[in-house]
């Protein structure tokens, strides 16, 4: 796991235990502060894996490695993620005003939710599948991220601030093994959720990123991810 990062220093450190299995919290603290070229009006691909992983991904380790692998699912190219015990991320910064790409969206599917999962405590902060879009701040500790979850207990259309952190906030977009096993399609207005989450317009979009942990658990979990799009104001 990692630590808050001082001001000076150049990379992030390895955290005590009492931050061990905070991986929401060090997800939002990885994501570094830094200035990227604005991307265009118009849909923006983030990857849609028919080259397999693009090169903007970055490997965010927490606890221990989830494998992540391009994989093709009948005709559709597709990440597979895969999580026993562990906890990592991949993470693709960007730039973007949310306010002319409000929208994401993207196609995921599960093996089955996490039997211990409970997104109320810090043990059971455990997640088939999420989505994060990580909000950016020059003072770190203002970081916010949405985080999409396929919930293990929550009913969908919930939202609850995560259980290590009041910075990040658990959107429940499917909830259950109702759909296990299923293609679902997602699409989020990000600037209604993020002024549900927070109660303000948000700020620059920094990064997004696909999770697949059970290190809190110690379960194990299986999911896949489709191609994720960023896109302009509709209907």
């Amino acid at each position: 796991m990692t630590r808050f990062a001082e001001p000076g220093e150049g990379s992030v450190g390895i955290a005590s235990d009492k931050f061990r299995r905070a991986a929401a919290l060090a997800f939002l603290l990885l994501v570094a502060f830094v200035v990227l070229p604005g991307f265009a009006a118009g849909p923006l691909l983030i990857d849609d894996y028919a080259n397999g992983l693009s090169a903007g991904w970055e490997k965010k380790v927490f606890r221990g490695e989830t494998a992540y692998e391009p994989v093709v699912e009948g005709s559709r190219p597709v990440v597979k993620a895969e999580s026993r015990a562990t906890a990592s991320a991949l993470v693709y910064r960007v730039s973007l005003d949310p306010m002319a790409h409000p929208r994401l969206s993207w196609s995921w599917k599960i093996a089955r939710t996490i039997r211990a999962g409970d997104e109320r405590t810090k043990a059971g902060d455990d997640y088939a599948a999420r989505v994060y879009v990580v909000f950016p701040s020059a003072l770190f500790w203002k970081t916010r991220a949405v985080n999409y979850i396929w919930a293990n207990r929550l009913p969908r259309e919930a939202f609850l601030p995560n259980a290590y952190t009041g910075n990040a906030v658990m959107v429940a977009v499917e909830s259950g093994d109702g759909n296990a096993g299923k293609w679902i399609d997602e699409e989020r207005n990000l600037v209604d959720d993020y002024r549900r989450a927070f109660g303000e317009d948000p700020p620059r979009i920094g990064a997004v990123a696909i999770m697949t942990d059970t290190d809190n658990t110690g379960e194990s979990a299986v999911a896949w991810y489709g191609a994720i799009r960023f896109l302009p104001p509709g209907p």
